[in-house]
């Protein structure tokens, strides 16, 4: 028995919401952030200034900028029981696993509901933006046995978190193209972690249950987890003579190729794009990747067998070969995606309490029914 309504899997193409926050156009590559541009964004601006504008609705003053600079400066550093907790987790442990814990703890020691204060959500929104750079490098050492490196307040958003995982400071161009990588990540409009974030946020628990929810759709490989699976495809690749043979062989076998495709994007993702020219800016400087060769043969092929379908290179195909360039241990590769997204996961928790309504999707039933109850004794 069925319902009148068309049954869509995965929801594909079925509107959940109205949203103002982002806006893409798949068919002409566009990513727009409150209707900027990525490509202007990635340009001109600063990650933080862009956690503004898609959580705030609007580009911030010189003072509201600054302001929120030095209140997530503020509050990068984590409590020492959460630190505790993380010590205790298995050296073996998944980075987002790590994370997903550690987030939904804050809400232990964050935990009044004032959802109708926007100082509360102010304050909600710098805690989670400062500490869960903190706490994924933190778990990052830890799992070595070191202990974490505290936050340096002389250094911004970008480079503290690469100082803490090494305790070293980085150049400054390692800064900005990480800077960079952050706001080509920080929003999407409808993706899988977002929904998750929306019907978290839709029963009106705390945003760090609402973090913790996103965090763990976000880990899964058809999400944020490609990132990481690509790397290590390409270096099962080897070299430029293999990629034919692996194409036709995921071909033959109809195996995902990694980092290709988009459910939105039917020409090469414009985040890829950017992407791809930091890499050769990195790569200018500190050496190319060995596999980088392998990266562009397998886009040439793969375009050629595919982009009459729509299939071209997403955010996930350059995005690790710049994070490996910046000494980021691959299954951080992720956690980092975490990072950024948190701000577009809050841009939606906010737009979300606006306009709350709880998420509640019917279904159609597949099953039988008046089936009899059969006695324990009598079961085969």
């Amino acid at each position: 028995m069925t319902t009148g309504c068309e049954f869509k899997p995965g929801l594909e193409g079925i509107p959940a919401a109205q949203s103002s926050i982002s806006f893409v156009d798949g068919k002409q590559g566009i990513l727009e952030y409150r209707g900027i541009r990525i490509e202007e964004l990635a340009k001109k601006s600063s990650f933080l200034e862009v956690a503004y504008l898609l959580i705030w609705n609007k580009l911030p003053t010189d003072s509201e900028l600054e302001q929120f600079k030095s209140d997530i400066l503020n509050h990068r550093r984590i409590k020492y029981r959460i630190r505790d907790m993380m010590k205790c987790f298995p050296e073996t442990g998944h980075p987002m696993d790590a994370l997903q814990t550690s987030a939904a703890a804050l809400g232990l020691f964050y935990s009044r509901r004032a959802l109708d204060k926007p100082d509360y959500i102010y304050d909600a929104v710098v805690r989670l933006l400062a500490k869960i750079p903190t706490m994924v490098a933190a778990f990052n050492l830890m799992r070595e046995g070191n202990d974490p490196v505290q936050p340096n307040d002389s250094l911004d958003y970008a480079a503290n978190f690469l100082y803490m995982m090494t305790e070293k400071r980085p150049h400054d161009y390692q800064s900005k193209i990480f800077d960079t990588c952050l706001t080509l990540h920080a929003e999407h409009t409808m993706n899988a972690s977002t929904f998750s974030a929306m019907v978290t946020a839709s029963t009106l628990t705390d945003p760090y249950a609402v973090m913790a929810s996103a965090v763990g759709t976000l880990a899964g490989p058809l999400h944020g987890g490609a990132n990481e699976e690509v790397l290590l495809m390409l270096e099962q690749i080897g070299s430029i003579d293999n990629v034919q043979s692996y194409v036709d062989e995921c071909v033959a076998n109809k195996q995902k190729i990694m980092g290709f495709g988009h459910r939105v994007y039917k020409v090469k993702d414009p985040r890829a794009v950017i992407l791809q020219g930091l890499a050769e800016q990195l790569f200018e400087l500190e050496g190319e990747d060995p596999y980088y060769k392998v990266a562009l043969e397998l886009e040439k092929v793969v375009e050629a067998k595919y982009g009459q379908k729509g299939i071209y290179a997403n955010v996930d195909f350059y995005s690790g070969l710049v994070y490996r360039k910046l000494g980021i241990p691959s299954d951080l590769f992720t956690p980092l995606f975490a990072i950024a997204r948190v701000a577009g996961w809050l841009a939606h928790w906010k737009e979300q309490l606006g306009v709350n309504r709880i998420f509640r999707p019917t279904q159609q039933y597949t099953g039988v029914h008046d089936q009899p109850y059969i006695p324990l004794e009598e079961r085969m």
